[in-house]
């Protein structure tokens, strides 16, 4: 029989060869991301649903027509500041006043404080039940003032500061 000094070089192996590897377990990987055609049909739907801040400035500044946008916090919020052009229409009035306010043919785009709240989504969903085309603003309130857009109060409009953590410095949306 050989012994490790006259087995030939080649059948050898390294010693990192047989030291086994320790397997990391992966937050990201342990649920297999979606195939193709799930995630276009989610990521779509997620769009159909949803607007960013930059994106409902950029249609405000352009003047596009159909575009509503409905703060739908309180009075108290309002006072404090709102986005130029928007109505204001608390959720609860929404049923009782959206008709007289809007029209059926425009869509909608909700709006509350930011994203720890919901106001948006239920304000959102009375729309739908109205039969109104709607999209939630993500971000609300709190992250158009982050992005330094103006807001609007009894004073008149008031420029915001640009928040590095969250928007470029210049105020304008990344070309995502």
């Amino acid at each position: 029989m050989p012994t490790a000094t006259t087995m030939p070089a080649a059948t050898a192996l390294p010693v990192a060869a047989v030291t086994p590897v320790p397997t990391v377990a992966s937050a990201v990987l342990s649920v297999p991301a979606a195939a193709n055609a799930d995630a276009i049909a989610h990521f779509t739907g997620r769009l159909a649903y949803e607007a960013d801040v930059s994106d409902v400035r950029a249609d405000l500044v352009s003047g596009v027509p159909g575009v509503v946008v409905v703060d739908s916090r309180a009075q108290a919020g309002w006072d404090q500041g709102h986005l130029p052009g928007a109505i204001h229409l608390p959720t609860a009035q929404i049923a009782e006043r959206a008709r007289d306010l809007i029209d059926p043919d425009a869509t909608v785009v909700t709006y509350c404080w930011g994203p720890g709240c919901n106001g948006a989504t239920r304000a959102a969903l009375e729309f739908a039940r109205l039969g109104y085309r709607v999209k939630e603003m993500i971000g609300g309130y709190e992250y158009w003032v982050r992005e330094g857009f103006p807001t609007e109060t009894s004073s008149g409009l008031r420029t915001n500061p640009v928040d590095p953590l969250t928007a470029p410095a210049d105020g304008i949306s990344c070309a995502c």
